[in-house]
């Protein structure tokens, strides 16, 4: 499988998904562990595999069914990932964001970005969601950053403005909603690691020390290129479980699909809300 990829690979798996649906999606949605449940929802839903997309790379995780959902939501048009690539499936960073690319070329101009993520932030209660209002960019950091390489003009700038990665018209409508609903919605910073493994004590305490509130093992490298290609953002995390800054509790993965399972209703809501709102 490639692990670089051209204009016109991006354009082939775009053609691909046009001929097989009869609308124009104007939103993008990324759905996380657990969160499958929400593409259940989509109204006339065209699905499609990951497998029969040239080129696209498959989900391997529990949780992540691995296909493309296209079709209608609260009046508006769009796509929907059930499942995405993570970095530590083995993938390179340009593979883990494909997706991003081929929804930019055909023309999808807002992306909402969902995850499971872990409560560093001790005051959260597992079960809710997270409004994403800034990340820390580990991965990037340490040289995994997906704009590594050469840059795609087509796309942004070489050196693309990341202090407000996700939009604040976005966030304002989101705090909205919530309090409508009558939801609780906390917000705070979410840190990428690269996984697969959980957390030390040890490294959740230094990551609390930063100012980070929930910690996951994705979505940030889909914001960035998300950010590059001009289009807004919306970050979402569910808190899936309170995170072990003293060793006291095991994590596991099951523990992150079960919870999902009940955030997924409370993250339905506040997204057809949000929809409602666009």
């Amino acid at each position: 499988m490639k692990t670089k990829y051209t204009i016109e690979d991006m354009d082939r798996i775009a053609d691909e998904i046009r001929s097989r649906i009869s609308v124009q999606p104007e939103i993008g949605l990324i759905l996380g562990s657990g969160l499958g449940p929400l593409s259940e929802s989509i109204e006339n839903p065209t699905i499609i595999p990951y497998h029969d997309l040239t080129g696209w790379p498959l989900s391997t995780v529990e949780g992540h069914a691995g296909e493309l959902v296209i079709g209608n939501l609260e009046g508006q048009d769009v796509l929907v990932m059930n499942g995405r690539i993570h970095y530590y499936e083995g993938y390179e960073m340009s593979q883990v964001t494909l997706p991003i690319r081929v929804m930019q070329r055909l023309g999808i101009k807002t992306l909402i970005v969902t995850n499971a993520a872990g409560g560093i932030n001790q005051d959260f209660v597992p079960g809710n969601p997270m409004l994403i209002t800034d990340h820390l960019n580990f991965l990037g950091m340490a040289g995994a950053n997906p704009l590594r390489g050469p840059n795609l003009d087509e796309f942004g700038t070489r050196f693309p403005d990341m202090s407000q990665a996700y939009d604040r018209e976005l966030i304002e409508i989101t705090r909205g909603v919530a309090k409508e609903q009558g939801l609780t919605l906390y917000e705070g910073v979410y840190v990428c690691l690269s996984g697969p493994t959980f957390e030390t004590p040890a490294d959740l305490r230094f990551l609390a020390g930063a100012g980070v509130d929930a910690v996951g093992m994705s979505t940030v490298p889909e914001v960035i290129v998300a950010n590059h290609g001009g289009q807004r953002v919306l970050g979402i995390s569910g808190i899936t479980n309170s995170s072990n800054l003293y060793g006291e509790a095991e994590t596991t993965h099951e523990e992150v699909i079960e919870t999902g399972l009940i955030l997924a209703p409370k993250m339905m809501d506040l997204i057809r809300g949000v929809l409602r709102l666009l």
